[in-house]
């Protein structure tokens, strides 16, 4: 059985005040992220460290965006949902400045409402289809050395490199591999 994280009866639960948030703020600058099992007391804060690390990755990290999404992030998290179904760290991980917790709620409470209310549904139900297609065609054709990213722009496996094409790349990095790992991978593992 796995230990507990903390010693329950003398953490604080509930809202983070002004200056636990400035002590965990300070902590990590001077010392890193390091372990999260021990930072809560090194910190002087009477938190665990689970509620220290959620804390921090979600809300105080300086890289994060504090404004609303734009149409341009809707329109890709609609497209990578189509594709990845709810892994909201990957599709978090292609939204830079946005945590997997973040676009699950406005998944949820913005765009998946609009798209059972709208017209658009239509498009998600037949983008969805397309790109369901697209890698049954491409695994049916037997070439794993390539795979299909969002945009159904053809990628190398190998290196991960897109092939040539004609298209105009967007400034979003949408090289997604997920992968079945090989027999050859397992055994060497074993080894």
């Amino acid at each position: 059985m796995r230990k507990p994280c903390c010693d329950k009866q003398h953490t604080n639960k509930g809202a983070w005040s002004q200056q636990e948030d400035q002590k965990l703020i300070d902590y990590i600058q001077k010392h890193g992220e390091g372990c999260w099992r021990s930072l809560p007391q090194a910190a002087g804060l009477l938190r665990c460290g689970k509620s220290c690390r959620l804390r921090w990755r979600n809300y105080l990290r300086p890289d994060l965006k504090r404004d609303g999404f734009g149409e341009d992030e809707e329109d890709l998290i609609i497209r990578l949902h189509a594709l990845l179904g709810n892994r909201w760290s990957l599709i978090a991980g292609r939204l830079p400045g946005r945590t997997d917790n973040e676009v699950k709620n406005y998944w949820n409470s913005h765009i998946k409402k609009k798209l059972e209310s709208s017209h658009r549904n239509i498009g998600f139900t037949r983008l969805r289809a397309e790109i369901s297609s697209a890698a049954r065609s491409k695994s049916q054709a037997n070439d794993p050395e390539t795979f299909l990213d969002v945009n159904n722009q053809v990628f190398d496996s190998n290196s991960g490199k897109p092939e040539p094409s004609n298209k105009v790349s967007s400034d979003i990095n949408l090289d997604l591999t997920l992968s079945i790992p090989s027999k050859k991978l397992e055994s060497s593992d074993e080894n």
